[in-house]
């Protein structure tokens, strides 16, 4: 940590020497980086390619932002649902990995694109407008479902060793809750870390085996293989609906940053630019096998950490990144890790989406005691994780399937546009709209009482 005082620094160039530059770039780099790794970990996805793209998206970012937000983007927690959904799907579920990779990432280019849908509808009707259609009673309870449905793969992937997910478990709690500076900010990187060396000593013992092939095989410096997303309708409809849930959780991110650095940046780009800057990212990195991206929570806590609010300090993190991603042999490292420690981290990782859900609805102000918000939370609930299988039925010749959680999307807003008694403003209860993300590390409520937003 570098700046101690109450003076934010807006200006790493002129106010800071190279090394304290470098300092907080690893900062920002480490605060990514464990969350990052961690979905590819757990989809089968490249890991090379989510570092590499998403450097590259955070950079795509900052151009279609007027390079005046700090924000970085990692890979998105949110769509780990739909993996899971597509490998029980019938229709992909017989598929080969990659392939079933493959149109999952199809699914994830689109859903890139209704982020550009949504910033042309605020752009032209206004964002209070649009959010009465999306607010918290909806997207809350859609963000609890994410969570809730992951939880099986959880428990099976710590029950293949229950001392390394517990370790995980218990380092990550001890971070997030005892941890002081960026110790509080980096507890999935640590969990990963502590777990790591553990999992070395026990291999080292001979209880268990690690298998370090990959790693000798594989070069220091080159890019992942050419893959490319494929597409199909089924696909679409399970993929795209969670950008319901990532728009939402850009909005609050978005909404956080300014509230940390004091600027506007909902006017000023304007959400319609960072959901633009977002959305492709998502595409782009789609397209090329690659995790979504999103706005990450923990960069904005390092933001808060350093009060250093330079985006040209995020860019360097983001080269950063990419440089990363050009390393196969850092990918194959990562790759030996067991399954048990991806377990014990998604088992607190899971559980804190489902969380985060019930405090959006807790930060604004969504009353449960009227019968309006009762009803569109029930529906939701028993849609999203009631139709575990989804809901297949046949247009023409072509076999449809909607997932429980699009099922739970279409249904909540619907009802919220026909009930009456909203209450929703956006922009009304910045607290609120600054704790919509799913990242892990959402800052508290008291640090946004002085958004300007």
């Amino acid at each position: 940590m570098i700046n101690t005082g109450d003076t934010p620094i807006t200006d790493a160039r002129r106010q800071l020497n190279l090394y304290q530059i470098i300092v907080v770039v690893f900062q920002h780099v480490f605060s990514f980086f464990g969350a990052t790794v961690l979905v590819p970990m757990i989809t089968g996805l490249s890991v090379q390619r989510a570092l590499l793209f998403a450097g590259i998206g955070t950079l795509i970012f900052h151009v279609l932002t007027k390079f005046k937000v700090p924000a970085f983007l990692g890979s998105s927690f949110a769509f780990l649902g739909g993996f899971s959904m597509m490998e029980n799907n019938s229709i992909y579920g017989q598929l080969p990995a990659d392939e079933r990779l493959a149109y999952a990432c199809g699914g994830m280019v689109v859903a890139g694109l209704m982020y550009l849908i949504l910033a042309l509808i605020i752009k032209i009707v206004g964002v209070k407008h649009v959010m009465r259609f999306l607010p918290p009673v909806v997207t809350g309870p859609i963000i609890v479902c994410i969570g809730l449905s992951l939880a099986p793969s959880a428990i099976a992937n710590a029950s293949t060793n229950w001392l390394l997910a517990l370790v995980a478990i218990v380092t990550i709690i001890v971070c997030n809750i005892w941890g002081k500076g960026m110790i509080k900010i980096i507890p999935i990187l640590m969990g990963v870390i502590v777990s790591y060396i553990v999992a070395l000593i026990l291999n080292a013992a001979g209880v268990i085996t690690l298998d370090f092939t990959q790693v000798a095989e594989a070069r220091l410096i080159g890019l992942p293989p050419l893959q490319l997303a494929k597409f199909g309708l089924s696909a679409i409809l399970i993929m795209a609906p969670i950008s319901l849930a990532t728009m939402m959780e850009h909005v609050g991110d978005i909404s956080a940053i300014s509230a940390t650095t004091g600027n506007n940046f909902v006017e000023d780009p304007g959400l319609h630019r960072t959901l633009v800057g977002d959305g492709l990212a998502t595409s782009i990195a789609s397209i090329f096998l690659g995790p979504a991206n999103t706005t990450y929570g923990e960069n904005t806590g390092v933001l808060a950490l350093t009060k250093i609010y330079d985006p040209f300090l995020i860019r360097l993190a983001a080269v950063v990144a990419i440089l990363l991603g050009l390393l196969p042999k850092v990918a194959a490292v990562i790759n030996t890790m067991p399954a048990a420690i991806i377990g014990g981290i998604s088992f607190v990782l899971y559980g804190m989406i489902s969380a985060i859900g019930v405090r959006n609805m807790y930060e604004n102000h969504v009353s449960l005691a009227k019968s309006r918000n009762l009803i569109i939370v029930s529906v939701i609930l028993v849609c999203g994780l009631g139709f575990s299988d989804g809901l297949t039925f046949a247009v023409g010749t072509t076999s449809i399937t909607l997932t429980g959680l699009a099922i739970a999307s279409i249904a909540g807003i619907i009802l919220n546009a026909v009930l009456p008694g909203k209450d929703y403003e956006f922009g009304r209860d910045p607290n609120g709209d600054a704790n919509r993300g799913i990242a892990i590390n959402t800052r508290e409520p008291k640090d946004t009482e002085t958004s300007n937003v």
